[in-house]
């Protein structure tokens, strides 16, 4: 039976790991006492215990514990932010190629894509990939997020009685261009320059609408709304956590519809000379745990979607 250790498993994104471990038989969860949950002995014992390892921790404390792993059967998959730009790391957002996903079942070492960055690699990989967009585009991204990423501090004051009313509104956030994803949100897509990137927290518990705009001047070539959209749909073909919606499928996107499921779902709207292309899902899922759990599946070998909640 395979060992899983989860090294943070009170926060928010450990905690819905183990719920979507809790009811599998073919995995046994390594929990530590509570007297113990920190301290680093008992902690690197049930690190080079597990068979699977996820870290659920800021980054300075990820780093550390990768540092206690001493087994080299132990695959370590890292959700915090530490990992996600090393090369000998590999990025867990395994539709982006057949070499990401080639790559979880390989390495030692994985790095769960930020929620934020999922929506923004999911949409601007296949587009430089494919050359429509040049990696030289200076791009712009919006997102709006739930209350959740921001971890239980957050949730505290966000579900507190004596809440402040500025908190009923949504609220744009990392005005300076610094926020944490940025890295990622360059380098996995390969551009040559970060975006302009503009998250909004919204007052609602999770999911995420991830947008791009795409003015027809910022293409490599001359593309229509329909083109894009056949674009995205090669590149995803036959996958099973990510969809691409058919043609203006609803008129408003809502950014809470993914909330409690694992996938994602890819849209484009406009017209031929301004486009938006979006990705929606819940960032506690594909943008967090249930991306973690699906790169532990395929590491394992088993089907990517054990375990996990995807809408029919």
């Amino acid at each position: 039976m395979v060992k899983v250790f989860i090294d943070g498993r009170e926060g928010t994104t450990g905690l819905r790991i183990f719920e979507r471990l809790a009811a599998r038989s073919d995995l046994q969860v390594i929990i530590l006492p509570e007297e113990l949950r920190k301290d680093p002995a008992a902690r690197k014992e049930a690190i080079n215990a597990a068979d699977i390892a996820f870290l659920c921790l800021p980054d300075a404390a990820a780093r550390e514990s990768v540092s206690l792993v001493e087994n080299d059967h132990v695959v370590v998959i890292d959700t915090s932010t530490a990992h996600r730009t090393l090369p000998d790391w590999a990025y867990g957002f395994p539709e982006l190629s057949a070499a990401h996903r080639e790559a979880l079942t390989t390495s030692r070492r994985i790095a769960v894509p930020g929620c934020h960055a999922s929506g923004f690699v999911s949409l601007a990989y296949p587009l430089v990939k494919a050359g429509l967009l040049p990696a030289d585009a200076p791009l712009s991204c919006f997102s709006v997020t739930g209350y959740t990423g921001g971890g239980k501090k957050m949730i505290a004051e966000y579900e507190g009685e004596d809440r402040g009313c500025e908190l009923s509104s949504p609220r744009q956030y990392a005005l300076g261009q610094q926020h944490k994803h940025l890295p990622e949100m360059q380098k996995i897509p390969g551009l040559t320059r970060p975006p302009v990137f503009c998250p909004v927290l919204g007052d609602y518990p999770c999911g995420m609408v991830v947008s791009i705009p795409l003015p027809v001047e910022l293409l490599s070539r001359r593309a229509s709304v329909e083109d894009v959209r056949a674009l995205f749909a090669a590149h995803y073909a036959g996958q099973k956590l990510v969809k691409v919606l058919p043609a203006f499928a609803e008129p408003m996107l809502g950014s809470n519809n993914f909330e409690g499921l694992d996938g994602m779902e890819i849209a484009v709207h406009g017209n031929d000379d301004r486009m938006v292309v979006t990705s929606r899902f819940d960032n506690l899922g594909k943008g967090a745990s249930g991306a973690a759990v699906q790169c532990m599946n395929i590491a394992l070998g088993l089907d990517e979607t054990t375990g996990l909640c995807v809408e029919e």
